[in-house]
């Protein structure tokens, strides 16, 4: 292998061919803490054709590559096998904005922008780019497409898979293809950068992407609101949409122990409304007019709600930092939990129209088997996708419980699927789902898929271990 670490350090420089133990560390070990790999080197490219010479030599040697973004990842997607027999091509260095089209409602980011660098590029230019996630400021663009990342905003404007017009693309053999077209309209064959969204660096290296632009909103209304059920939550989704439209950017639903997990371990959390409810809601409206009729919007919605039942009590932001607090509380659940200790999560979405089922009968099923468990459900309720967080309160049942994550899973998936579900919503397969959605797949996709790897990557080099 020292002929490979040469050919790399002279397509990267030494400074950016890691090759000791302590420097590959942090490059390891998945965001969770879940899986730690090995690797012969982690490289660090600047450029596409850089990318390029480094998956050449990498398939030269016959030895496998793992794409690597921000590393936030929660499937171990982006964490090398324990094998050590990989190069994690981590791409972070590229990370220049190309171009930003504001007319054409476009821009071109380099894989290792940041999801928030984005943001501002198109903030820059009077435009929205409008994924929005708890990790924007360290998460990168190629993570975001290579996932197919959704967050709070999908209801509105949709996943990655909506939010990309084209691709760059380093395949498996070194060639790269360039798919960088910001078209609305190309209907000229296959739609191959569909194929690189969601594929997890199984097929190639995502180095750049054309994004959709939006414009950017004037107006801004915010709420917490408490509702006595799931079913309130969703027919509320329903009366905002009828009365206010496409106007509804984002619907999050809360339980409480998730709710209190943020208040008990995120300092200067601050509870929004008086007293305990068991289910809550964050929502938000967007619109490009004027700021008061979208108040007005959210007051008539919210006091309609209140009248009928649907709503039992609601906190309206009056300011940016109201809302932004209101938003902290929503996007500190995750990390609330990792303080608290080690949770089986799931990220599993069903129809709207589902989601209190789901609720309702985990939570039976569930607490037939440990009826101390905590559940801690939460998440983007407006397009389905929900995350079903649990753990025991005490650390030592605890240990046991995780010990049973097959057993948990099995439940909570087979509902999942039941109920016409995924078991993935938008974090990937990685490792940690790969083997578990062939329950749920059947022999015809998996042939598919098979199919799809083995014309890309015959060899089986990129990102080995995950997705299939």
């Amino acid at each position: 292998m020292s002929d490979l670490i040469d050919v790399l350090r002279a397509a990267v420089g030494a400074h950016h061919t890691l090759i000791d133990s302590l420097s590959m560390a942090p490059y390891l070990t998945d965001w969770r803490a879940r899986y730690t790999g090995r690797a012969l080197a982690v490289v660090k490219p600047a450029d596409t054709q850089q990318v390029a010479a480094v998956v050449r030599a990498c398939a030269d040697a016959g030895v496998a590559m793992v794409p690597q973004g921000g590393n936030t990842g929660l499937c171990g997607g982006a964490t090398p096998l324990s094998e050590g027999r990989s190069v994690v091509i981590n791409l972070s260095r590229l990370n220049r904005i190309r171009t930003v089209d504001a007319t054409n409602n476009a821009l071109i980011a380099e894989a290792g922008c940041t999801l928030a660098s984005v943001q501002d590029a198109a903030a820059a230019e009077n435009r929205l780019f409008p994924l929005a996630l708890a990790s924007e400021g360290s998460c990168l663009i190629g993570g975001n497409v290579s996932t197919n990342a959704g967050g709070v905003q999908v209801l509105r404007y949709g996943n990655m898979r909506e939010l990309v017009l084209g691709l760059e693309v380093v395949l498996p053999d070194g060639q790269v293809w360039d798919g960088l077209r910001a078209l609305r309209k190309d209907n000229t064959g296959y739609d191959l950068k569909q194929l690189f969204i969601g594929a997890e660096g199984t097929l190639g290296v995502v180095t750049a992407a054309v994004l959709k632009l939006f414009p950017q909103p004037r107006a801004r209304a915010t709420a917490w609101i408490a509702v006595p059920s799931p079913d309130a939550a969703v027919a509320l989704l329903g009366l905002l949409r009828d009365s206010c439209g496409d106007r509804v950017s984002a619907f999050e639903m809360v339980a409480r122990s998730g709710l209190e997990l943020v208040l008990h371990h995120i300092p200067g959390a601050r509870a929004p409304l008086a007293g305990a409810h068991d289910w809550m809601v964050l929502l938000e409206l967007t619109d490009t007019r004027d700021p008061d009729a979208l108040d007005s919007a959210l007051e008539g919605a919210i006091g309609a709600a209140l009248e009928s039942g649907v709503v039992l009590d609601a906190a309206i932001a009056t300011s940016v930092a109201q809302a932004e607090s209101l938003w902290g509380l929503r996007e500190n659940i995750s990390e609330a939990q990792k303080i608290e200790g080690l949770s089986i999560k799931h990220d599993i979405s069903v129809p709207v129209s589902r989601v209190p089922e789901f609720l309702t009968r985990a939570r039976a099923a569930l607490t037939m088997m440990w009826p101390d468990v905590r559940i801690v459900a939460f998440g983007h309720i407006g397009d389905g996708n929900l995350h079903y967080n649990l753990s025991k309160p005490n650390a030592l049942d605890n240990a046991d419980f995780i010990a049973r994550t097959a057993e948990v899973n099995r439940i909570v998936h087979d509902l999942t699927a039941e109920l016409g579900g995924s078991i993935s919503a938008e974090h990937g397969l990685g490792q940690l789902k790969r083997v578990e959605s062939m329950r749920y797949k059947s022999d015809v996709e998996m042939d598919l898929m098979r199919a799809v790897k083995g014309a890309f990557d015959p060899r089986g080099l990129m990102n080995p271990g995950k997705v299939i």
